[in-house]
Order: C-alpha cells, then structure tokens, then sequence
C-alpha cells in the first residue's frame, strides 16, 4: 500500500464549499461506485441498516436548500451575538471568517449544488441510552466518511452538512423517508475546482491524547 497517497487523500479530504463546481453534472456511475465503497465501513453487529438518499431532482433539491437556509438563519442569529472585534494579525481569527463566510456561500448556493446525498440509518435513538446512540450513529458515520474519501479520490468534492436536522421531519417529507429512519448527514457533492486542497491546521494529537487516565500525558511517543 502506497503510505503516501493515501496519507495524502486523509489528510487533505476537506469539506469543499467554494469550490464545489455548481455548472458540471456528477456522474452517477461514479457515485455509485463510491457508495459500495462507503458500505464496506465498519457498522454495529454488522447490522448494514444504512441508506443513502441521493438526489438530483431540482425541485427536491431547491426544497432542501431552504430548509438549510432556513436553519443557516436561525444559527447565524444564535452564535452573532456581539461582533468580535478582528484582528488581521490573529490567525485563528482569520480562520474563523473564512470558515463563515464559505458557509455562508454554500448556504446561498445550496440550491444549485448538482447533488445531495442524505445518510440514513434504521432506528431511532433521541431519548435512548448512550450506548445505543453511539452505536446508531456509530452504524451510519464510518460510511459517510468513507464515501467522502472516495469521492474525493475521483475529483469530486463534498461537505459534511447537518444543519438540516433542525428540520429533518420536513426533509423526510420531502424525500419520502420512514419514520423510524434517522437522517445523520446531508453531503452537497460537485465535481471541485482546482486541486491543491493541504492539510488544516489542526491542535497537535498528544495535547488531546491521554495514556490510562485523563489527563496524563506522559505515555506519548
């Protein structure tokens, strides 16, 4: 196995707002063959009780943006309060603006993303004990990361969205999904522009890494 390439295709998958290509249509073939891909992920008591809701149907596809629009709203709403006052020198800062406002674009352009894909996965746990929610979820999320590498292997971008959810009964709705199906994530998925996506800055591991206690450090490498 090729420790680069594929260091390289975990380190750099990113969630692609901007640059998602809004003017191409995605092969279907090619999703397709991500998504048995996807399946091959770890799922609890090998259960395999996913499913995955791909849409390209433009009415469909303009109702679901509004429904994320509309929860972009409240969410922006809730977490502006007081401005922050920025400082171009603070990096985090910079970060931080340039996180919102590609969300923000993807907000206003979710409609015109050429295909969304909904993970789903059978059950419901909200008021279920932890163990059985880390379990469902932990069923369903393996598979999308899995699908999101493997587009991201064939040129195709995609976003981990669940701002959604705030509306998940209407998004059911909309596409048909039982009740007793819970909806984890909603993918925007377009071929991407350009290609010189990099790592992100991230906190290094051992200062969140801790050896048989919270806490202790001392067993890092």
């Amino acid at each position: 196995m090729n420790l680069e390439t594929v260091d390289k295709l975990l380190t750099t998958t990113r969630s692609v707002r901007r640059r998602l290509d809004l003017t191409r249509t995605v092969d279907p073939r090619l999703v397709a063959e991500c998504l048995e891909i996807a399946v091959q992920a770890p799922t609890g008591s090998n259960s395999q009780g996913y499913h995955f809701v791909v849409v390209t149907d433009a009415a469909k596809r303009a109702a679901l943006a509004e429904l994320y629009r509309s929860a972009w709203a409240d969410y922006r709403a809730a977490t502006t309060g007081q401005p922050p006052v920025w400082n171009a020198r603070d990096p985090r800062m910079a970060r931080a603006r340039l996180v919102r406002d590609s969300a923000a674009y993807l907000a206003e352009n979710f409609h015109a993303v050429p295909m969304l894909i909904v993970a789903c996965v059978d059950g419901r746990v909200e008021h279920a004990p932890a163990m059985m929610q880390a379990s469902l979820y932990g069923s369903i999320l393996p598979a999308v990361w899995s699908l999101m590498l493997a587009l991201r292997a064939r040129g195709v971008g995609s976003a981990w969205t669940t701002l959604h959810l705030v509306h998940e009964e209407q998004a059911a709705k909309i596409l048909n999904i039982p009740a007793g199906v819970t909806q984890a994530a909603l993918l925007p998925v377009a071929y991407f522009l350009g290609d010189d996506f990099a790592p992100a800055r991230r906190m290094a591991a051992h200062e969140r890494t801790y050896w048989d206690s919270w806490g202790e450090c001392s067993g890092a490498v």
